[in-house]
């Protein structure tokens, strides 16, 4: 498309978008003096106006029932979590056997590191990108330790010096050159810093083909990017809720589990009495059958509320869809990118964007590095109602998420560079 600079274009461009009617769907904050523009998707996802509401039915119920509301409430929350299962796998790309909403993102990430990490002699190591979200190191070295390992352990790939991104070929190399030894394949489906998007197909081939177990932390990606983690035949995967998927804050998790994994009960794995055989559930024995696929790995009863939080923004995912979604997120990330050249331009060269130009390298983020005195940037945007991400040492992480992000957000973000370049 041929993107012009002006307010009028952008106006258009809203008036012509498919899905601007979803932005009245979601709570603006209105604590600042300015009209505020909400570039943090990729941190903390708006509120559905409908949130308020959904809890509140909960809560209502809990009133009414007490505990009988496990099973007289009007969505039972002893099967709570399969109110959520249809509406998740279809973001993500899964079959409803593969994929179950449960816990918290970290803790899930150590519940399938507990069955997909399994070192035996020289084959111990683990491979993941370099800066990966911290989180993620955290939990990737804390697993080596338990298993009596160090950082040795730890293949981490990173950008070639003086580049920011990290080259599709490196990866896939690292697995090669490290096949014989290598147990695990884990990587950031997007990347936190700088919103590269990982080829994960090609990545699940590799590591498939090295003879490892492949999974992917999606924090990032789920609700962001169009994934098919049953076709790629991804082992496992987690992402949270809070992000593009609007579900408040610290919300519950997602958990994939492919397929082919669903009656592997060999698997080692944290039992715990919600992921055990429902049928079997309340005759409280003594000895652990889990349920088929990704529910057995489910720990202890669902929590409602949060899950509640989480059903109000799945609605909308559902109405949206995710193919109309990954549309306007590829144009509005487009234009975005093109008004922040033209600032570039005008203004020589004071910042330079990070992130993957390819779409098909990206989602719906740009992280823009300045020059110098990329904080007192981002204090001005703040100062005018934006409310945008800041990352050390000197980058600016915006989200034009696609459901509320206006293309008029866009042009005043760009005009706000304009102003104080």
């Amino acid at each position: 498309m041929n993107f012009k600079t002006s307010l009028t274009f952008a106006k258009e461009m809203d008036n012509k978008d498919p899905l601007k009617d979803f932005r009245n769907q979601f709570i603006f904050p209105s604590f600042h003096k300015n009209k505020m523009r909400y570039f943090t998707g990729n941190s903390l996802g708006l509120q559905p106006v409908t949130t308020r509401e959904v809890i509140g039915e909960e809560l209502d119920d809990w009133g009414r029932f007490g505990v009988d509301g496990h099973f007289m409430s009007r969505r039972p929350w002893f099967s709570y979590h399969e109110e959520l299962t249809s509406m998740a796998a279809d973001i993500v790309g899964a079959k409803e056997i593969e994929t179950v909403i449960t816990h918290s993102l970290t803790t899930n990430i150590h519940l399938l590191m507990v069955s997909f990490y399994q070192p035996k002699g020289k084959r111990n190591k683990i491979l993941c990108e370099k800066k990966a979200f911290p989180s993620d190191q955290y939990a990737l070295q804390s697993q080596l330790k338990f298993h009596g390992y160090t950082k040795d352990q730890l293949i981490e790939v990173g950008p070639r010096e003086g580049e920011h991104l990290i080259r599709h070929e490196d990866i896939i190399s690292a697995i090669e050159e490290n096949k014989e030894e290598l147990a695990l394949v884990f990587i950031g489906g997007v990347n936190y810093y700088t919103g590269q998007y990982f080829n994960l197909k090609e990545i699940t081939e590799a590591g498939h083909k090295a003879g490892a177990f492949v999974g992917f932390d999606l924090a990032h990606a789920a609700g962001n990017v169009n994934l098919q983690l049953h076709k790629w035949k991804v082992d496992f995967a987690m992402w949270c809720s809070y992000k593009y998927l609007n579900s408040s804050p610290g919300g519950v998790s997602g958990l994939f589990v492919h397929e082919k994994h669903a009656e592997n009960n060999s698997l080692p794995r944290f039992a715990g009495w919600w992921g055990h055989d429902k049928e079997q559930r309340f005759m409280m024995e003594d000895e652990f059958y889990p349920m088929k696929g990704a529910e057995g790995w489910q720990l202890s009863n669902a929590p409602v509320l949060g899950m509640a939080a989480h059903l109000a923004s799945l609605k909308i995912f559902k109405e949206a869809g995710m193919f109309r979604i990954g549309e306007k997120r590829d144009l509005i990330t487009a234009y975005l990118e093109f008004l922040l050249e033209e600032v570039n331009k005008r203004h020589q060269g004071f910042l330079e964007i990070i992130t993957p130009k390819n779409p098909s390298e990206r989602g719906s983020q740009l992280s823009i590095l300045f020059k110098k005195d990329g904080k007192e940037m981002f204090n001005k945007l703040t100062e005018s109602g934006v409310v945008a991400d800041w990352r050390e040492p000197n980058v600016i992480r915006i989200a034009p998420a696609p459901l509320y992000v206006s293309y008029e957000d866009c042009w005043f973000f760009a005009d706000i560079l304009n102003q104080h370049a």
